[in-house]
């Protein structure tokens, strides 16, 4: 038989049989012995382990110690969880709902509710499934076959959404003659599934399995009391706007119904908000209001919507920015790669911060300063702040969570807030969309109208400001006496289009044109929505400009 040549990353190279899988490639030259190879790359493009070498390339085994490889590793374990549950409940309905505490939470609906029971002998399907290492199939099939399939399933939830698909074919995987539609890559067998658990968590259960950073155990669980709660908060608006998936978004969308649901939405949040500054006006010591949450939550225009709020409850809200806090440049601390870390809580000069902040709550005159971010120098240029009698202070920042911000001020008189877009709809049952999806799409779409960096320079920028909020907002977010969550179940019909022509920017050539492919993909399952339809004072115009605020 024929043999080539490849060229593996480290620059050695080895010969294969000419039509070889990757797959058999990688256990023929004992590769992933340690951690689990779900993917390669061949030249620029990313294959699964089924993809078949017939001439000299480089290739470059990927582990789930990338991103990518562990979001195929959690998409196969999904797999394996769902053939699991339907062994044993054959109609059950089993839905993958939501990242929660380094895990998935996932329920099962069917006759009976779920038991701990239940969970064990499903942990235990999921064992055998793994021990026989059974292959994954990847298949093609004509989009109505596809749908017969689902119909048959009475999966309606995926035949919603192949229906608003354009493409007149449509790639299924298939385990052990179970079929199902997945967004995004799958391992090569089940063999490759060596780290997971399932903990219950009433009504349902979070799926657990490792990360990129430690990708041979389990990460110890740390409860979210207040973000299960913010979840199950939006389930119940969901159920309220009758969209629970993207086939029913587009449904409205198709009908025209969408416009009554932008309404409701935004009603949701306006009386999110008025809920929220009720709870203020309640707690009568409460002086200083602090907002937090991570990047394209839309925090400065919901601090513009509380303002109105504490406005109709008789307060008057006067704002401080944390920015013009920050210390001179060259003292500004580094990060572990020797650059400026301007997110650090250190970054900012919180000796004077507090020391502002006494004497504003005490009833005194404090000239504020300014911080010239082309000088990395504060000045002070006559700006004061004096709080009136029914006045009460507004931050908004990432570190407004953390303690150490405003140590210097007594617990009962502050209120913290955390806000974060945290979406609730989903493709299908079975395929979720991340949190940070939507908030990448938010910051594409704001970055490329106005602050002048281009799609590919904010996905470059993207896992750095990921670590940012990890260290920073993530750990803090419990803290808060209430959390807010501003996505707008809508708001991906608005956005795709702006999203999508920067996406289609990037080239092959660049190191995120992989990112930006599976962000396009998912776009081009929603049906556009004209921007013209938002109303002025959303969150969403946060991001595409027209703001009554600005």
């Amino acid at each position: 038989m024929e043999k080539i040549q490849l060229e593996l990353k480290n620059g050695e190279n080895i010969t294969v049989k000419k039509g070889s899988s990757i797959g058999e490639i990688i256990n023929e030259n004992s590769m992933g012995k340690d951690i689990p190879v779900v993917l390669a790359k061949v030249g620029e493009d990313i294959c699964e382990l089924t993809h078949i070498i017939n001439e000299k390339n480089t290739l470059e085994p990927l582990d789930i110690t990338s991103n990518i490889g562990m979001r195929t590793y959690v998409r196969t374990l999904q797999f394996v969880l769902i053939k699991a549950v339907l062994n044993l409940f054959p109609e059950a309905r089993i839905s993958i709902e939501h990242s929660l505490s380094k895990g998935l939470y996932c329920e099962v609906r069917k006759d009976t509710p779920l038991t701990e029971e239940d969970l064990r002998q499903i942990k235990e399907n999921m064992k055998e499934i793994v021990k026989r290492n059974s292959r994954i199939n990847k298949i093609a099939l004509k989009r109505e076959e596809a749908i017969k399939i689902f119909e048959d399933y009475k999966m309606e939830d995926k035949v919603r959404l192949l229906r608003h698909v354009k493409a007149d074919e449509v790639k299924l995987y298939e385990l052990e003659g179970r079929y199902d539609y997945f967004y995004g890559p799958m391992a090569y067998s089940t063999g490759v599934i060596e780290v997971f658990d399932l903990m219950y968590y009433e009504p349902g259960f979070i799926l657990r399995y490792p990360t990129e950073n430690n990708p041979k155990e389990i990460s110890e669980f740390v409860e979210h009391k207040k973000l299960a709660k913010i979840f199950k908060e939006t389930e119940e608006w969901g159920k309220i706007l009758e969209v629970g998936d993207v086939g029913s978004l587009n449904d409205k969308v198709e009908s025209g119904e969408v416009y009554n649901i932008i309404r409701v939405s935004e009603a949701l949040h306006e009386k999110k908000t008025a809920y929220i500054a009720d709870m203020i006006h309640e707690r009568n010591d409460v002086k200083l209001i602090l907002i937090a949450g991570p990047s394209s939550s839309g925090k400065t225009t919901f601090a513009r919507r509380l303002g109105i709020q504490l406005r109709v409850n008789g307060l008057m809200p006067i704002p401080l920015g944390l920015d013009d806090y920050f210390i001179d440049r060259e003292k500004t601390p580094k990060d572990e790669f020797g650059e400026y870390d301007f997110e650090s809580i250190n970054a900012l000069d919180l000796e004077l911060f507090n020391k502002h902040l006494t004497s504003i709550l005490q009833g005194e005159e404090v000239e504020i300063p300014t911080y010239n971010f082309i000088t990395g120098k504060r000045e002070w240029q006559g700006h004061k702040v004096k709080l009136p009698e029914n006045g009460i202070l507004i931050v908004e920042g990432i570190h407004g969570l953390n303690e150490m911000l405003t140590s210097s001020i007594p617990i009962d008189k502050k209120f913290k807030i955390y806000i974060s877009a945290l979406t609730q709809l989903n493709l299908d049952d079975h395929n979720r969309i991340a949190t940070t999806d939507v908030r990448t799409i938010r910051r594409i779409v704001r970055d490329s109208l106005f602050r002048g960096y281009s799609a590919e320079e904010t996905l470059n920028m993207w896992p750095s400001i990921r670590r940012g909020e990890e260290k920073n907002i993530f750990v803090f977010q419990e803290n808060a006496d209430v959390m807010f969550n501003s996505t707008l179940v809508y708001e991906l019909c608005v956005l795709r289009q702006y999203a999508l022509k920067e996406l289609n920017q990037i080239t092959p050539s660049s190191p995120i044109f992989h990112e930006a492919s599976r962000l396009k993909s998912f776009l081009n399952f929603f049906k556009d929505v004209d921007v013209k339809h938002v109303p002025d004072n959303s969150i969403l115009r946060e991001f595409v400009g027209g703001s009554y605020f600005k």
